[in-house]
């Protein structure tokens, strides 16, 4: 049965991220504490790793109880700050690494997601990503994990099981994590994220070619061809309809479709 083994979030939008054992479900459709803060310019633009490689020198832990962030760039001693109560030399912190004046906004509704149209948790499996790192030789399991940066990690299924969580382009597919339900949209479109080493933020090379020859030689039979008008495509995207707020999710949920018993493959 295909189970939940693994749940990240990322207090932060693009720092690290916390593996917990369960998260809440906000109104919004998204994880508790999953990108509810985002750095962003004095215009309202969000400062993360799409806009500058710079970010992945920043490593970061949360104590999420304690409301702290403790952040290091290479080289240099670690500091700690509370989220609300230091803010503001936080904010400083951040103003001085980036080289212009920053804030930390926060959202505790839908947090600071990619796609805003999917703004529930991205799904992939583990033999997924143990899939794409044989890709690149000199890649690890958890160095591809924090590449793609998914919200949950489904165990005991083949690679890119994934991809029966979204039907036809346009349409949605309903499905089951434990008691939550979720609609399935789409194949997560890549950016240059994942071609970066996630510590220093320098680009492997030919990384999206090699992917995107990989990903179209490997993909599956049950992939809804309709979804994907390229191939630089990871993780399932979904939503989390209002009525499922307050909802937990835990390690070990089985994951299903309403009146599905198969065990491998969603039908």
């Amino acid at each position: 049965m295909p189970k939940l083994a693994k749940i990240i979030i990322y207090p932060i939008k693009s720092l690290d991220g916390v593996a917990v054992n369960q998260a809440t479900i906000l109104p919004g459709g998204a994880l508790q504490h999953d990108r509810s803060f985002a750095i962003a310019d004095e215009k309202g633009k969000i400062v993360n790793a799409k806009r500058t490689a710079k970010i992945h020198l920043v490593r970061s832990q949360f104590d999420l109880q304690n409301k702290t962030v403790s952040l290091q760039l290479p080289d240099t001693p670690q500091q700690v700050f509370h989220l609300y109560e230091e803010r503001k030399p936080l904010e400083h912190w951040f103003s001085n690494f980036f080289g212009f004046k920053v804030k930390l906004q926060e959202n505790l509704f839908t947090g600071f997601p990619d796609d805003l149209k999917s703004s529930g948790p991205t799904i992939v499996s583990t033999a997924t990503l143990t899939e794409v790192a044989s890709w690149f030789g000199d890649l690890s399991l958890e160095q591809i994990r924090c590449r793609f940066r998914a919200n949950l990690e489904i165990d005991d299924v083949p690679p890119f099981w994934e991809d029966q969580l979204f039907a036809e382009k346009g349409d949605i597919l309903s499905f089951r994590i434990g008691d939550v339900l979720f609609e399935g949209t789409n194949p997560c479109q890549r950016c240059p994220v994942p071609t970066r080493d996630t510590f220093t933020g320098q680009a492997y090379p030919n990384f999206q070619k090699i992917f995107v020859e990989k990903r179209k030689e490997n993909l599956p039979e049950w992939a809804n061809l309709s979804q994907f008008n390229h191939f630089f495509r990871l993780t399932a995207n979904t939503r989390i309809p209002a009525s499922e707020a307050g909802k937990i999710l835990k390690l070990g949920d089985a994951v299903h479709r309403p009146g599905c018993q198969a065990c491998g493959r969603l039908y």
